[in-house]
């Protein structure tokens, strides 16, 4: 099993033995393949539930990761067979689930080492085929091309990595400049499904910085995912300028070091970092991204490629991403305007979020709202307005939410209320109380659409 650039080891027979956990270390993955034992029979499902609960238990359930399934071909017999593990699928009950799909984001790809004329695989090819399906996300069969023989076997797992394992290398382009670069983990094409359709699409391999941006602006959108940004090797772009050029003998262009290449990719992480900005990047047709610099540590940072999903309104607070502009451009065609513009942008719409709703999961909640309506009631006639304001939200939500008995209990309060009254006290202040208490009390306040005024009195200004 591979995860981004680690890899565990899992062998199997009746039962499963975790030969090596995930590590990076493929010198140590090497030395175990050389150690493995054969045991008694073939099981599979056995296999296949070792794989799920070293992965939960190793990265959780929303970690992707690439499963290779290495055989000879053979199904095994028996009970613990794969022909009878998937007769039984449908007489399954919630304590004994098939291990597919996995119970993270995962593609199986199953490896078996035999030739083509062998019983066994041809037995057990239709069965590999339709636990690929069960496993879904594009997993694959892979049996050797032809004769069994150390080239064909070396041909199939060449056609595996390049098919699963390598990595994305593409352009990072901005205006004249530009750099080859790998990204890592590679990155997998968007579905996505629909009432209507279904949807699939894959980044470009031509990656156009449009431009930049505050990273505080830019804050936390929510992303597919994200990517180490590296600069290839040996890239070298025709018609782009990639900086000075360095000329190097030629006796010497073997062993050049790297780190005398200019290379626009270092240049672009080292302006980021220090100016602390984000580059809005094109990925697709309005697909966009934002390559910034990650610190995961006070001494080394990073520079990271977030992809955001298909779409230019995917960040809320930026608005359309495909109408930002420099501030000069702004005020070349905005010369009347004298406010400068500042995000977050003001939806067109009205958010139900954005109300102030009320919340009273919690006991402190519903106290703090009963305490402010009496801090304003403490401070009539001025506070009057506020007073009813913060009366009605409350009420409003009691009777949305069937708690009929709370307008009671602030008709009792408010009774309590007056008869605590200092000396000094304004003699609004217990008018109004008692006005909203005997409101209160009388059936038409359980309408919600019906609010309580304030009391007509000489102290108020009722215009």
């Amino acid at each position: 099993m591979t995860m981004k650039q680690m890899a565990s080891k899992i062998a199997f027979s009746s039962l499963y033995e975790i030969v090596s956990p995930f590590t990076r270390d493929f010198d140590a993955l090497k030395l175990k393949l050389q150690q493995l034992e054969e045991y008694d029979k073939t099981c599979i499902e056995t296999a296949l539930h070792g794989v799920n609960r070293l992965v939960l238990g190793e990265w959780g359930s929303t970690t992707p990761c690439q499963v290779v399934l290495v055989t000879d071909g053979s199904p095994g017999v028996g009970p613990m067979s794969l022909k009878y593990s998937l007769n039984t699928l449908n007489q399954r009950d919630a304590s004994s689930p098939f291990p597919l799909p996995f119970s993270f984001p995962g593609k199986l790809s199953i490896i078996c080492i035999a030739s083509m004329d062998e019983p066994g695989l041809q037995l057990g090819l239709p069965l590999y085929h339709r636990l690929v399906e069960l496993a879904g996300s594009d997993s694959a069969v892979l049996v050797p091309e032809g004769p069994l023989s150390m080239k064909s076997i070396q041909t199939m797992f060449q056609k595996l990595s390049e098919a699963n394992f390598a990595s994305f290398q593409g352009m990072l382009k901005c205006g004249n400049l530009g750099s080859q670069i790998i990204l890592s983990p590679s990155p997998q094409p968007f579905c996505k499904s629909n009432d209507f359709e279904s949807v699939k699409r894959s980044i470009s391999d031509s990656i156009e910085v449009c431009g930049f941006i505050d990273v505080a602006d830019v804050g936390s959108p929510m992303a597919i995912s994200r990517h180490l940004v590296l600069p290839h090797p040996t890239g070298k772009v025709e018609g782009i300028s990639a900086g000075v050029k360095v000329e190097v003998d030629s006796e010497d262009e073997s062993v050049v070091d790297e780190g005398r290449i200019p290379s626009f990719c270092v240049l672009l992480h080292g302006a980021l970092k220090v100016e602390n900005m984000a580059a809005l990047c094109l990925l697709a047709e309005d697909w966009f991204g934002f390559v910034y610099s990650w610190a995961d540590s006070k001494k080394k940072s990073n520079l990271m490629l977030t992809i955001l999903e298909p779409g230019s309104n995917v960040v809320p607070w930026l608005g359309d991403l495909n109408r930002l502009g420099s501030l000069d451009d702004f005020h070349s065609m905005n010369q009347e305007i004298e406010i400068e513009p500042s995000f977050p942008v003001r939806p067109l719409e009205k958010r139900s979020y954005s109300q102030n709703c009320v919340v009273w999961i919690r006991q402190a909640g519903l106290q703090s709202d009963i305490q402010k309506i009496l801090r304003h009631a403490r401070k009539l006639p001025e506070k009057t307005q506020q007073f009813y304001k913060e009366l009605n939200r409350v009420r409003r939500a009691a009777i949305s939410f069937g708690f009929i008995e709370l307008l009671d209990g602030l008709a009792a309060i408010f009774e309590r209320e007056c008869t605590l009254l200092p000396g000094g006290a304004h003699p609004d202040c217990a008018l109004q109380l008692t006005h909203a208490a005997g409101v209160l009390h009388k059936p038409y306040s359980r309408d919600v659409k019906q609010n309580i005024t304030p009391l007509r009195t000489k102290f108020i200004n009722n215009d």
